[in-house]
């Protein structure tokens, strides 16, 4: 098992790519508390890693307020003594033009998908210190390219990208720091996302095809890079933000 006994913080942990890691990480030896806003989901998602393993603790709360993110690192130490790291996946995409977007939205988005990193990093990383952690940030293609009507979404995870940078330079040897950034993934957000364009079916289906690899991302494409980037495969590798998106970022 490539995390035996690890205690990790998922974020973002009640559908999609948080979900699937969550699993895949309880396979793997870990004791997790996962977090989502949906308690009912978050409740389901409990229940079906308690199956492979009772070390797990799911904590509904929303992570843009930085009491959830104190409150998640203390449930971890209460519980298990210790924290190993943290995997931040939860994302809101903030649709529309600079100029029409509200800044109740502007800041919510950037609330959701990048000071909530900010938050749990300063809890975590004096822990994190302590076992030569392991911090890994769910950013997105969107930090290296455009999309219509995403301004505040390829803000907050170009910021992401730069701050986990950060991190690894001023914590390192200690605390290891990565990010990864998903192309076209099959889940709820993007079909969100595709309400940005003017037949978002057909946006899905053409984002599908401009892949290499002619297939959309599933969420255990991205749960297995960030298993290894959690584990000591990966014990040389920090400071940097790994692309995985069937080729699409060199075909446009």
């Amino acid at each position: 098992m490539k995390l035996k006994n690890q205690v990790f913080i998922i974020t973002g942990a009640t559908s999609g790519m948080g979900e699937s890691m969550a699993i895949l990480f309880a396979q793997e030896g870990a004791q997790l508390v996962i977090n989502g806003r949906n308690v009912k989901r978050g409740k389901a998602v409990e229940q079906k890693i308690k199956k492979i393993t009772s070390d797990v603790s799911f904590y509904a709360g929303d992570i843009a307020q930085p009491s959830v993110n104190k409150e998640l690192v203390e449930l971890a130490i209460t519980k298990y003594g210790k924290l190993n790291g943290i995997v931040t996946n939860a994302g809101i995409l903030g649709l529309g033009r600079v100029a029409e977007i509200s800044l109740d939205d502007w800041h919510t988005t950037l609330n959701t998908n990048f000071n909530s990193f900010f938050y749990l990093c300063k809890y975590s990383i004096p822990y994190l210190q302590k076992e030569e952690g392991v911090i890994i940030a769910n950013a997105s293609i969107a930090a290296f390219q455009s999309f219509p009507q995403h301004p505040i979404y390829c803000a907050s995870k170009a910021a992401l990208v730069a701050l986990v940078k950060q991190i690894a330079l001023d914590y390192g040897p200690k605390i290891r720091a990565n990010a990864i950034c998903p192309g076209p993934v099959d889940t709820p957000l993007i079909w969100a996302s595709a309400k940005a364009f003017p037949d978002p079916t057909q946006a899905v289906h053409n984002a599908k095809e401009s892949t290499i690899l002619k297939r959309l991302g599933t969420p255990d494409d991205i749960a297995k890079l960030c298993l290894f980037l959690a584990s000591q495969d990966a014990s040389w590798i920090t400071g940097t933000a790994i692309t995985i998106d069937g080729g699409i970022s060199i075909t446009n």
